[in-house]
């Protein structure tokens, strides 16, 4: 912990730093607005009569066709409100468990999805679980139209379930009772497929912590995890650019949420989080997304209606459900330090065995990549604690989407969510480790596909997302400190004569005069106004030919300058924003409040011992069969190469485990072992190669496996890199005199670190590589295995004999 002096000294330079604040807020949205201003476009025409008349014309046509659009808008929430809110999915399903008639029931449905016609599904295959964020709107948006992760999934024939919430909480349900219903989900899932491997959970936002809850309570249920736009570490961000993380210490803690839980009668509405994500884009709430409607009224409505619907659907919260979302999330960011606590336990991430997939964006300023990634640096503050625990987390980052382009995107679905169901069987079989995939696109014979590459990075790198090494993050516990004082009084002195004034015809007559709810119900078919303008609509329509008159560039213009206006609002608000929070309180933290709250990682403690015993571990060195043997040797000739494309590590795999050593495992037990034998490996690489003999019953069953790794030539062309390193191996351990090898063979098995930096043509025997590939970088420099080897292990996707699978329908490229 931080001493009085390093205190006082911090307290010094407070001033400094929020000037510094301010000034880069300011020079940013000074200059964002001065390079957004344009000249205003020069209309020529030689009867500005005409022009003015077309322009006119069309102006009170769109006009008309936009506010009847808004209608629709009204009358669809009025519909959608009276059948119930249903769910928006795009697919069938079928009721599989209804979670209401559980003992302790919530408002929560296990669905499976039908696949729609031509679509085949393996019952063998990994089942997906989709859970949807239940932060405001209803359940559908990771299912939302065919190109979604719910259409993906079907494509490679997995089952898919999908978790529906209704709108109304069951009485007294908490996120514990949630998380309990979801375990039983995955128990029945799994006893429908017994034949298939453990289910995958895809967790969108808010769903994404929800999930992890869900496997830390039950690890055992759990095959893997994929966390899109998920904000798990909520402290975590980067000044300047991330105003919503100090939403909770601005509105002074808890107490808030619990003050909209009395006025709504015990329940928490959704409305209040719409409203939250739509106050961060002025711009876009009220200029861009209506204008862009209003400029495109001939073909929008379908897609601006189809989305209001799930957007204007809002759902509720049992007091207890935000409460201990605020407390333990918002303002405690507890989940990262095991201390999110339950009736019966504490929610523990290091529980979690399985590979998990972390999907964020830069352009996401609801999650940004810090708060959906810097858990493990929390948990795992370094790359030896990382693999030292056996966890294996692939970062996904998109550049540029949204926090909603995350789910809804077709282009996202087609790219990155389809590119991670195939992986997922590659990730499942990774060693532990951090990884970073990306994907990049690429044209081969005129047909654009997608190259997936994964390269191990070290949890240490993690640290460079945020700035000032995440000492702004020591305010926050300050903040929770706060937070249960404000909570206290408020609970004390106002609740006890508040709640019981608010009767359920109050409180549901407050939520119906919402504003983001008379905005649909106040412009619909109740209204007369809007009636007589669907009218004129109806006759528009009839008559109504597309044009676009050259005055409209002015109009465009005018939109235009007034969103940068506000986008240059923002930046003022936003920056006034952080200066208040830092300035109410930094000073606080410097002074001690909250300092029981303030996490190890901002303590400068020593690390936490890794946890191993070597000594034990190297006892295991000649421990084991010939299953281990032939993954360990594929580690072994790994280590040293500088990348493996993905498609070939499918091919190896497939055509490895075709080996009766291999074929004869279950998955979880081959994982294991993989985990294991690349624990040892990574610990006593050495001795790892000299004990390899000791894992076969005799010589021959060792020039068997290296015979059968050598094999590979047949499903992997050009695997000169590969190849080499197995030469060199089975020299080593059998004793044996290498053949004439030349330059190319030892350049070939020697780490080549150089080469990797080279780029994909330096590493493939100069050839460009026009697939998939992993590329393994241990922090220090040297290599590491990425995957498990090109042997042993190598998933990915290219055609292979038909006694395997094949493994090019996993890694096939999707058209956009």
């Amino acid at each position: 912990m931080q001493t009085r002096h390093e205190r006082l000294a911090a307290a010094a330079t407070l001033p400094w730093r929020l000037g510094l604040v301010w000034q880069r807020r300011l020079l940013d949205a000074t200059q964002q607005w001065w390079q957004a201003q344009t000249p205003p476009p020069q209309v020529r025409t030689d009867n500005p009569i005409t022009a003015a008349w077309d322009y006119a014309s069309d102006a009170l046509e769109r006009q008309i066709l936009f506010w009847d659009t808004l209608r629709q808008r009204g009358d669809n929430y009025i519909a959608h409100n009276q059948a119930g809110k249903p769910p928006l999915l795009h697919f069938d399903y079928q009721p599989v468990l209804d979670a209401r008639q559980f003992a302790q029931p919530v408002n929560y449905m296990l669905v499976r999805i039908t696949p729609p016609a031509g679509v085949q599904i393996d019952e063998a295959k990994r089942p997906y679980v989709i859970i949807d964020p239940r932060a405001g709107h209803g359940p559908g948006i990771g299912g939302f139209k065919d190109d979604s992760e719910v259409g993906m999934a079907l494509r490679e024939g997995h089952p898919v379930y999908f978790c529906l919430f209704f709108p109304e909480p069951e009485p007294g349900q908490t996120l514990e009772d949630v998380t309990l219903a979801e375990a039983e989900f995955l128990r029945e899932i799994i006893r429908r497929h017994p034949e298939a491997p453990k289910p995958a959970i895809v967790g969108n936002c808010q769903g994404g912590w929800a999930a992890m809850l869900v496997a830390a309570h039950a690890p055992e249920l759990v095959g893997a995890l994929v966390v899109a736009g998920a904000p798990v570490s909520y402290w975590a961000g980067n000044d300047g650019k991330n105003p919503m993380r100090y939403a909770g210490g601005l509105l002074g803690g808890a107490w808030s949420a619990l003050l909209a839980s009395d006025l709504g009668g015990g329940k928490f509405d959704g409305a209040y989080l719409v409203q939250n994500f739509e106050n961060l884009d002025p711009a876009n709430t009220l200029v861009k997304k209506s204008y862009h409607l209003y400029d495109q009224v001939d073909t929008e409505p379908p897609r601006f209606l189809e989305f209001e619907r799930w957007w204007g659907g809002y759902y509720l919260m049992n007091e207890e459900e935000i409460r201990w979302i605020v407390e333990n999330l918002f303002v405690g960011n507890n989940l990262t330090e095991g201390r999110a606590l339950g009736r019966g336990e504490a929610y523990d991430l290091r529980r979690v065995r399985s590979p998990i997939v972390v999907f964020a964006s830069f352009g996401d300023n609801i999650t940004p990549p810090q708060q959906a990634i810097n858990w493990v640096l929390d948990l795992y503050p370094t790359t030896d604690a990382l693999k030292a625990a056996g966890q294996v987390v692939v970062g996904l980052a998109h550049q540029t989407t949204g926090h909603l382009g995350i789910f809804v995107s077709a282009k996202i679905a087609l790219r990155e969510h389809a590119q991670i169901v195939e992986l997922l069987e590659v990730i499942e079989t990774l060693p532990p480790g951090l990884y970073q995939l990306e994907i990049h696109d690429e044209t081969v014979n005129g047909k654009l596909q997608h190259v997936a590459t994964l390269t191990e990075r070290s949890v240490e790198e993690l640290r460079g997302l945020q700035r000032y090494a995440r000492n702004d993050e020591a305010p926050f516990a300050a903040v929770e400190a706060v937070s249960e004082l404000t909570t206290a009084a408020y609970s004390t002195l106002v609740r006890p004569w508040l709640a019981p004034w608010v009767r359920a015809g109050a409180a549901e007559l407050g939520r119906q005069l919402h504003p983001l709810r008379v905005q649909h119900w106040g412009w619909s078919s109740l209204n007369p106004l809007a009636v007589l303008n669907r009218h004129a609509a109806e006759h528009v329509r009839q008559m109504r030919t597309p044009r676009q008159p050259e005055w409209r560039q002015w109009e465009r213009y005018g939109s235009a300058q007034l969103a940068n206006s506000l986008d240059v609002y923002r930046e003022v608000r936003d920056a006034a924003t952080e200066a208040l929070f830092f300035g109410v309180y930094a000073p606080a933290a410097l002074a001690g409040v909250g300092n029981e709250d303030i996490p190890d990682y901002l303590r400068r403690q020593p690390a936490a011992p890794l946890g191993i015993d070597d000594t034990l571990l190297f006892s295991q060195l000649g421990q084991g069969d010939a299953a281990d043997g032939l993954i360990r040797a594929a580690l072994l000739i790994r280590r040293g190469l500088p990348s493996i494309r993905l498609d070939r590590r499918a091919a190896a795999q497939d055509w490895l485990l075709a080996d009766p050593q291999l074929a004869a495992l279950q998955r979880d037990d081959l994982n294991a072992r993989v985990r294991h034998q690349s624990l040892l490996v990574w610990r006593f690489p050495a001795e790892a190669r000299k004990t390899l003999p000791a894992l076969f019953v005799d010589e021959a069953a060792l020039r068997a496996a290296f015979a059968r790794l050598g094999g590979l030539a047949q499903v992997i062309p050009d695997a000169t890199e590969a190849l080499a390193s197995l030469a060199l191996l089975e020299a080593e351990v059998l004793g044996t005199v290498l053949p004439a090898t030349g330059d190319a063979l030892v350049e070939a098995a020697a780490p080549q670190t150089d080469r990797a930096a080279a780029g994909p043509a330096a590493a493939g025997n100069g050839k460009p590589r026009t697939r998939s590939k992993a590329t393994a970088t241990k922090p220090d420099g040297g290599t590491e295995p990425a995957v498990v080897a090109s042997s042993a292990m190598e998933p990915a996707a290219q055609s292979v004999p038909s006694a395997t699978k094949p493994a090019a329908r996993r890694m096939r490229a999707t058209k956009e």
